[in-house]
Formats: C-alpha cells, structure tokens, sequence
C-alpha cells in the first residue's frame, strides 16, 4: 500500500509541474509581454505555493524553515553547505562578513555573484535527479525551489555593511533620517535594491526600525547610527520610504525584512552583545516602539512600501510580558507575547496578507549566553523548536547554533531538521503549522520570482548587470550635504567664534578616530576611515592643485590612539612632536567615530577636553562628528569652537566636512534626528508646533464648490449646515511640518463664551474639522497646538437671512501664567476694505423690495391708464396682472431657473428694475390680449 500511495504521489507531482509549465509555454508564444503580465494573468502566487506544498516531502517542507549561515566560499560537493541544500533541502542562506563569504577586491561584487550563481545552481541540480525518501525508502524527485539568498546591508560601511567593496557605498540610517527628506530615503533604498539584486541577493535584512528614543551618551552598547533617529513619526516616514525605494530599485525581486521587532531602540544593549531588559507597557510600546512597523505593514499606503517580513528581536519588555524573572524568554521565544502583539490590528491584516516572521539569530552570542549562562547546556534543536512555535515561520540559525553535544554548526542543523522532520509526521498540529508558514515562504518565493514556475534562468541575474554596480555615489553625496547639522553653537554666534575658514598660513592638526576591517579572512586590511582621510580630502579640495587655500607644509594628521599615548605618556611614542604641533597649530580638527567603553582609544577627545586645556584654549578646536552625535557632554560642548553632526563616515560625508570647514557648504540643511542632551536638545519638543507660528484657517470647500481658488471665500451656508474648516501646514520648531497625529484644538466662540472645542490631528500637518451652525449670529472660530497657540480668527456673521460674511484675525489664545489677554495685532485686507457692491449674478434682499416697488407701481400705472377710458373693471384686472407678471419674473431670476443668469448681466438694482419692469408689462400684455378676446366674443 505505501508503494502505491508513493507512486501516486510521484505522479501527482509530476502532474502539478506539468500544469506549471503551461503559462510558462504561452508567454514564449506571446512575445515581450514580460512575466509580469504573464504572472498578472494566471494562477495567483499563493494557488501556486499552495500546489507545489501538496508535492513535498516532510524533509523538503520544514527544510524551508531555515536560514543559516557556512563559513567560505566554496560550494562543490565537499561542503557542508552542499550537503544541506542537496539532501536537506533547507530554505535559504545569510551572507556574512564574519563568515569569509567574500573575496578579495576589486572582485568582491563578481565573486559574489559567483557564489550565489553556484549555491542556487546546487540546488536546481538536486531537483534533477531522484533521491530517497528516509521514511518510505522510496525514490522521489525533488522540486526545485530557490533559495533566499539573505544579507544585512545597513549602510556606513562596517560593521553595519557586509560587502564594502565595489558597490555604492552608502549613508547610515541617522545619516538619511537628518535629511528628514524621504525622498533622498526612497533614492538610497532604490540603490541599495538594484545593486544587491544585480549580485543575486533577494533577501534583505533591514531597515532597522528601532526609535532611538533615549540615546546613550556614554557609547555603552546603543543602536546609534543604524536607526533612523528618536521620533516614530519620522523613523516611520523614512523606513516607508528607503523599503518602497528598495522594491523599486529590485524590481520587486527582493524581500525586505524590518528589524528589530518590536522595537530595540530603548535598550542600553546591542541586539548581538546581550538579550536587553526594557521597561515598557503594551501601551508605551504602542506609542513608540511599534509606531515605526504599523507604517510598513498593516498601515503601509503601498505594497510598495510594505515590508515583507519582520525580524523578531531577542528582548524582554518588563510590563508588557509580566513581571521579569531569570526564566521569561525574550520575545523571539515567547509565544503569548508575540501573538499578543502579531494580532494587534495592523499586523493582523498584514500577517493574513502573508507577513513573514523571521527569527533572529538563534546562534548569536547574546542568544547563547541568555539560554545557556553556564555554557554547558546549550540544545540547539529545542532552542529552535520553541522558536518556531513562538509564532516565527523562518529561523535564522548562524555560525553559534551548535549544541553543546554537537561538534559543529552542520551537525546541530541536521539533528534538527531530522527532528523537525520526525514531529512533522508524528504530530498533526505541529504538521498543519509547518504547513501554514511553508505556504507563506513559497507564495513570497513566487511572488520574488515574478513568474509561474521557478527556473534557474529566472533566479539567477544576468551577469552584464554587475557594469551598473557601484556607480551612485552621487546620492551618498546629496544625502551627506542635506545631513550635516550644526550642532553648537548657533548660526549667529558661530560667526563671531569662526569668522574665517582656513586661510594658506594657518596650520591645522587632523586627528581622527580611524577604523579598518577585511573584507575576507585572507584580504588585506583597509582603513575604511583613514586617520588622513579628512586631510586628504582638504588637500585635494583646497590645496595647491584646487585654488591653493592650504598648503601640505602646514597639514598634520593624527590617530586618537596616537594621541592616547600623549595622554598616557607612552614611551614607546614620541608624543613630544605631538605635543609641539599642537601647541604651534591655528586649527584642531577632530574626526568622532562612534565611542564605546569597548575602544578606550575612542574616548581620547574627552580625555584630551579635560586634561590639556593648555593646547586648545584660544585655538579653533572644530569636531565632527561621523558617527551620532551625542556622545560629548555639555562642558566638552562648551570647549569647542563649533561641533557638527556628519552622521557617516564613508568619503562622501568626509568630502563634505571638509567644504563645511571652509565654508563651501552652510551646515543648515540638516536637523538633529536624535535627542541631544549635551545642548539641551529634545527631539519631541523640536518636532511638536513652532510656538512663533501663526496657525493658518481655511473654509475647507472643494475649489469646484467655490467657483474660485481662494480658499478664505466663503459658499453659502444657512442654519443647520455644517462648517468646514482646515488650518494650513503647521511646522514644528525645525521648519518642516508637524508629525502626523500632532493634536490641534478646534474653538468655537460666540462673543466671549466659547460653546464648543474639538480635538483634531494632523496628517502631512494640516488638521481638518467641522461645525455645526445651529443658530445665527456671530460666530468665531479659532485653532491652537500646544505650544502654537496663535492663529487667524474665522469670523463668520450668520444673519436671519442672507450670506454669511467672513473675517480674519491673528489672535493670540492666551497661556496658563498670562496676565492680561492680547490684543488682535492686524485684520487681513477682507475687514479692512468695505464689502464690495453686489455682483451680476446675485439677489438679495434689497432686490426684492425693489421688485415689489416696481410691480406695484407698474400696476399702478396701468390701472389709472385704463380706468380713464371708463373701463374700471379692466384697470383692476391689467394692474393686478402687471404686479404678478412683475413679481413671477423676479422670482424666476431668484430661483436661478434656466436662462436666469443671462438675464442678470445687467448689474445690480438696474437689473432687477429691467426684468421686474418687462415682466409687469408682459403681465399687462396679456390683460390687454385678454380684453380683446372678451369683446370680439
């Protein structure tokens, strides 16, 4: 019977390719209509993965659980990672710096491509031939699914960058937030998109989302420069943008993965250093933490700008989980707090539209040591079971995922794909979760793949693509002129404190905080932040080959671990050259890298603020700062002569720091994106109303209604119709529109009693509202932000009958420790001018007193006239049929019946006497028709 049953199933699975094949065949037939349209046209993804399941075995099904991390660059049969994907079929790989995937430059960009080129290769050749199924002992054909081929790609080089040779490089996150333009966001994401899918990366690990909400000033273990900053608006904002960026610029042929969820940015630990404790409520992480990952999934404007996955963070939230014990699980592993927070509203409809939870390293250090403080216990395949039924459908297990019985990382992976295996077949409900998230995995393979069947040629990148590799920095450099910030002291007082650049006789000592890495266990070292970078980038500027502003001669270049050794008095460094150059030097400039209590020599500025004030003071001592720029506190702030926020330190931004010191390039593009206590500066406070401001009020009618663009006028309103009012954009205290939700107060007044007030908020910083009029009179309406409390006044006078006028005033609501109230300061021209006379094409009240007058006096008229020839009961019937011809042709004019409006060219009161006059006289016509009639007969 298993035999039968085996062949049944080998011959519905060849059936199932067949039926593939099919849309595959006519689009050949078609033309260039493109797999798009072909994919448009037929079976959704999800019929597809749904049909291609029904084919797997349980070993192909839970190998698509994972994600893991081999160590080289091979991939030829010997290799452990051949074996995983020949005969374990896992789902996916994660390139990695740490793991030696790359090659040397300049061919980091080919090998790269060579080696998934060879990885996805290895895996479409074990579809071509039969293997044995472990339980039945039966042949089966594989099915060829390609793989996620996965990489962390954040931007500012490394450590945050794995391939940092021969593609752009490109600016952190902070770097892209200080812009606070998301468009400049959407172009780096587009970049980031078509440059790694070129290599054939189709899985990307970022952005981070984190909100940096409390920075860490003394560099112990924050996300710095790889968040966007501290506000959720604009950290949301942005990451919508760089993820539809990175789709756009893929082509739709990359999964973008948001990390870390649900939220990293209030831990006082890296995510890779140490599982972090934060104290938050759900409610608080609503607010904050999560605010950033509704933008990008079940609030997202766009698939575009919808991410495809989110990456579980290994944290514990004190308050939202409970009380905090040794034994509570980071979230990753807790199943009723990542369901809890899966089901909230916005993620629900996401998780339903295929959403993909992704685990975080099950083998990171931090993971390790959380779960196995003693070293000794350490059982990788529970660890991962637990992960997936936390609620995670992929699992990313890195080099660390070793039991401890285990003796190396392919060992652990097997035994447990073996046991994810054995429970597939043993137990129905984790069968039907397996099945659940391997759906999810192959429809979003599918839809990756943008066709109705998986091929090679269709996975693999034309290598003619890699010519158009690495040829952006154009927008590292627009990023980096609109990021740079000033950070002290203001505009106007850095012109008394540095009147002047650099002039030809000054001299300058450079001293940076250089970094270097390899690109691969045997490349060699490369200063990927050069202690002469910024040097060089002045001399090739400025030097005698660009207008001879500065010569060599008077440039000197030092590392912060030279001036370490000053500090220190090391005597294997002459510092005493050091020491001299500085005393002689006009300029300090300093290159801030990120400080940690990892790198002692990072923290040789501040020693140098507090302990040498004799080789500073009354020089110009300039930082920049390449990484966050919080790391200096109020007193070493105090010290300098100006301090800038840079935010990166790829040669783009050190390019631009060199045309800011020389003034080339004003630092006034760019706005703190983080809080900075060091000058008192709060993000929240700066992105809430400008209190300067004057909040704007328009009748919010549609132009089609008004007749007319300008939105003060008003259409006509009576009593019981409702008010629509809006205000104009309200900026926050940067320049630049208030974040979407910020709170605006709506206040109707009727003299000095304010009837009602409604709350409103805003989105792309305009708040809209309306008022019901319920009875006529004066009424005023007026709006306030906390702490914008001034607006224009919207005065609307509401008459018995007629048309409500409308006034403006600026009008200052008063606040709490005010003791007096303002004064209005200025009326807009609409109260200053008289109301103009009554326009063609308008009846009023006057209008109708004058027709009346007219008729009446016409009727008059041809009364006396008729009357005089004896006919007295004629003159009754021809005056009173005057009055009512002259009063129906008024009413015809008022009710605006057809042809009514050519009538009323003539303007004004004129009018009205014309048409009212012509209509007696037509009403005397007929009595005069009439009389003739009565005497013929």
């Amino acid at each position: 019977m298993r035999t039968i049953r085996n062949a049944i199933k080998r011959r519905h699975r060849l059936i199932v390719h067949l039926l593939l094949l099919v849309p595959v065949i006519a689009t050949t037939f078609r033309g260039s209509t493109g797999h798009a349209e072909s994919f448009q046209q037929n079976n959704s993804a999800e019929e597809h993965a749904q049909a291609l399941l029904e084919t797997l075995t349980p070993e192909e099904r839970v190998g698509q659980l994972f994600l893991v991390t081999f160590e080289g660059k091979d991939v030829n049969f010997e290799t452990q990672i051949y074996d995983l994907i020949t005969n374990h079929h896992i789902g996916g790989v994660i390139l990695e710096q740490n793991s030696d995937n790359f090659v040397v430059p300049p061919q980091t960009a080919n090998g790269t491509w060579q080696l998934i080129q060879e990885l996805q290769t290895t895996e479409w050749s074990a579809s071509q031939s039969n293997q044995i199924e472990p339980e039945t002992n039966e042949e089966f054909r594989p099915a060829f699914i390609p793989l996620f081929v996965g990489i962390s790609q954040d931007g500012n080089g490394p450590p945050a960058d794995q391939i940092f040779n021969n593609l752009t490089l490109l600016p952190s996150f902070m770097g892209i937030g200080a812009t606070f333009e998301t468009d400049l966001a959407r172009q780096v994401g587009t970049v980031a998109g078509s440059e790694l899918s070129a290599l054939g990366i189709n899985l990307l690990l970022g952005p981070s989302l984190d909100v940096l909400e409390t920075p860490i000033e003394e560099g112990t273990g924050d996300l710095g420069v790889r968040t966007f900053g501290g506000d959720p608006f604009w950290v949301g904002e942005m990451g919508r943008a760089y993820v539809s960026g990175v789709h756009e610029g893929s082509e739709g042929g990359m999964a973008v993965i948001a990390k870390h969820f649900p939220g990293h940015g209030s831990s006082d630990r890296l995510p890779e250093k140490e599982v972090a404790t934060v104290r938050k409520s759900l409610e608080q992480l609503k607010q904050i933490e999560l605010a950033p990952f509704y933008a990008v999934t079940g609030n997202a404007p766009s698939e575009l700008a919808t991410v495809d996955g989110l990456l579980t963070s290994h944290i514990r939230y004190q308050g939202f989980q409970g009380n905090i014990r040794e034994t509570t699980r980071p979230v990753s592993m807790d199943p009723q707090a990542l369901d809890q927070l899966i089901n909230l509203p916005p993620f629900a409809d996401w998780i339903e539209a295929g959403g993909i939870m992704i685990s975080e390293n099950l083998g990171s250090e931090a993971f390790r040591r959380f779960e196995d403080p003693s070293g000794l216990n350490f059982q990788a395949r529970f660890i991962a079971r637990d992960a997936f039924l936390a609620g995670n459908d992929l699992l990313f297990v890195g080099d660390e995922f070793i039991s401890t019985s285990d003796e190396d990382q392919y060992s652990s992976i097997v035994s447990t794909l073996d046991l994810f295996a054995q429970k597939y077949r043993d137990d129905p409900a984790f069968q039907e979760r397996v099945d659940e998230s391997v759906l999810k995995i192959l429809t979003l393979k599918y839809k990756l793949n943008n066709s109705t069947i998986f091929t090679l040629g269709s996975t693999i990148p034309p290598q003619e693509n890699l010519v158009d590799v690495g040829n952006s920095d154009q927008v590292s450099r627009q990023v980096s002129q609109e990021a740079v910030t000033l950070i002290s002291p203001s505009f106007t007082d850095l012109a008394e404190t540095i009147p002047v650049p650099p002039d030809i006789n000054d001299k300058i000592v450079f001293i940076t905080d250089e970094r270097s890495a390899q690109q691969c266990f045997t490349c060699p070292e490369q200063q990927v932040f050069p202690k002469s970078g910024l040097m060089d980038a002045v001399l090739r500027l400025y030097g005698p080959l660009a207008g001879g502003q500065v010569v060599q001669r008077n440039l000197f270049t030092y590392s912060f671990d030279q001036l370490l050794a000053l500090l220190n008095r090391a005597p294997e460094f002459d510092y005493t050259v050091l020491e001299s150059e500085l005393d002689q030097a006009q300029w300090i400039i300093f290159s801030l890298a990120n400080v940690s209590s990892d790198n002692p020599s990072s923290q040789a500025l501040s020693r140098f603020l507090a302990e040498r004030p004799d080789l500073f003071r009354q020089k110009n001592l300039v930082v920049f700062g390449f990484d966050a720029p919080y790391y200096l506190d109020a007193t070493e702030i105090s010290k300098l002569s100006a301090y800038y926020g840079i935010y990166s330190k790829i040669p783009q931004f050190v390019d631009t720091a060199a045309r800011v010191l020389f003034g080339e390039i004003p630092a006034t593009r760019g706005d703190l994106p983080v809080s900075v206590s060091g000058i008192n500066y709060d993000l929240i406070s700066a992105t809430s109303p400008d209190p300067d401001q004057t909040i704007e009020l328009f009748m919010d009618v549609p132009e089609a209604i008004l007749g007319t663009p300008d939105p003060t006028q008003m259409p006509e309103l009576t009593i019981g119709d409702l008010i629509p009012v809006r205000t104009g954009v309200i900026f926050d205290h940067n320049g630049r529109p208030v974040p979407d939700g910020t709170i605006v107060d709506f206040v109707l007044s009727a003299g000095l009693t304010e009837i009602a007030t409604q709350k409103e908020t805003t989105q792309d910083g305009i708040a809209r509202t309306t008022f019901l009029i319920e009875e006529s009179g004066t009424i005023v309406i007026n709006a306030r932000s906390d702490p914008a409390l001034e607006s224009n006044s919207l005065q609307i006078d509401i008459p018995p009958e007629g048309i409500p006028t409308i006034e403006f005033v600026i009008t200052q609501f008063p606040t709490e420790t005010a003791t007096q109230e303002p004064e209005p300061t200025g009326v807009i021209s609409q109260t200053e001018t008289p109301p103009p006379p009554p326009s063609a094409g308008s009846i009023n009240l006057i209008d109708w007193f004058v027709a009346a007058g007219v008729s009446i006096i016409v009727g008059a008229v041809i009364y006396w006239l008729t009357t005089t020839f004896g006919l007295i009961r004629w003159g009754v019937r021809s005056g009173l049929l005057a009055i009512i011809g002259g009063l129906l042709a008024y009413m015809y004019i008022a009710l605006q019946l057809p042809g009514s409006q050519q009538l009323l060219d003539v303007p004004g009161a004129w009018g009205v006497l014309l048409i009212t006059t012509l209509g007696a006289a037509i009403g005397w016509g007929a009595s005069y028709g009439w009389q003739r009639i009565a005497e013929s007969s």
